[in-house]
């Protein structure tokens, strides 16, 4: 492709990134007109059509998806370069751009990032903070955070955090009020604060298990939510049970304003992982992140 177009194309990537020309434009400083008019400029030269525009959205034809994949990670790292350049021998330079579960923020991005930039100040980081699950080449990212099971298998992944559990846990006023549940089944009957997956807009079904048994409780309640951390202050308000990581709430379980309920049948699962297409096309700024936040998030989280 001609230098020429390196322009239209940064552009359109933050375009097909942010699915908004607006907020495309006001992450670039620059008019909506302008950012239209870059990327008519690109489809032109290129002689096909890469995005799909109406009143209300934005989307990727099936060229414009394959023009993310094949030069998204090559521009990022061509403009990484071009910042080396004129960086001092030796020192980082460049951006690093993460999705992260909110879930995972306390415990990878919290105590890592002052670590981090406090080491590696020319580098900087973008943290997108969603409980979808994103597809990190597509829209433009260096890695993503994850529980293990939930990444694809061709994705290189990185150890963030010891293995934890989830865990049931209701105040204390609520489980006088309502009782404690005994079995999994008995959440039927209990007040739950549940969870909508933002990726399917379904309510979650909660897991549990025991030995080789494996349940999947259709539980309901009142409130509905698509935060954790909200779920559990609401739960200490004594207004249902919540369901919810164990490191999450490991001080309110120490100090009583919260109790595990079902605790024979919390489920393990192996932690949060950093994931990411291939070692090949990791970076400098993503190398060294992962090495601060294996570092530092272990520490956090034992």
């Amino acid at each position: 492709m001609k230098t020429a177009l390196l322009p239209q194309l940064q552009t359109f990537l933050v375009v097909a990134r942010l699915r908004n020309f607006s907020a495309a434009a006001r992450e670039l400083g620059l008019s909506t007109s302008a950012v239209s008019q870059s990327v008519r400029q690109l489809e032109a030269q290129l002689r096909v059509v890469l995005l799909t525009r109406t009143t209300r959205s934005v989307s990727l034809t099936e060229a414009g998806r394959r023009l993310v994949e094949k030069a998204g990670p090559a521009l990022g790292q061509t403009l990484a370069a071009l910042t080396e350049v004129s960086a001092r021998p030796g020192e980082p330079v460049g951006q690093l751009r993460l999705s992260v579960p909110r879930s995972a923020v306390p415990f990878i991005i919290t105590p890592v990032l002052p670590a981090f930039r406090a080491r590696h100040p020319r580098v900087q980081v973008e943290v997108v903070v969603e409980d979808r699950f994103v597809d990190v080449v597509a829209e433009g990212y260096d890695a993503g955070v994850r529980l293990s099971e939930a990444i694809e298998r061709d994705m290189v992944q990185v150890r963030l955090t010891d293995a934890f559990r989830f865990v049931v846990v209701g105040g204390p006023g609520y489980l006088e009020r309502a009782g404690t549940p005994q079995r999994p089944e008995d959440l039927l009957r209990h007040e739950c604060i549940t969870f909508r997956m933002q990726s399917t807009g379904t309510l979650y079904a909660w897991e549990l298990e025991r030995g080789r048994r494996n349940w999947r409780v259709p539980v309901r309640g009142g409130i509905v939510t698509s935060d954790t951390e909200l779920s559990v202050i609401l739960a200490e308000q004594d207004l249902g049970l919540a369901y919810t990581l164990e490191p999450m709430v490991a001080e309110r379980l120490r100090t009583g304003r919260l109790q595990c309920v079902l605790e024979p049948y919390a489920p393990k699962v192996p932690g949060f992982f950093l994931y990411y297409p291939s070692r090949a096309q990791r970076s400098e700024p993503l190398r060294l992140f992962v090495e601060t936040a294996r570092e530092m998030a272990m520490r956090t989280f034992g």
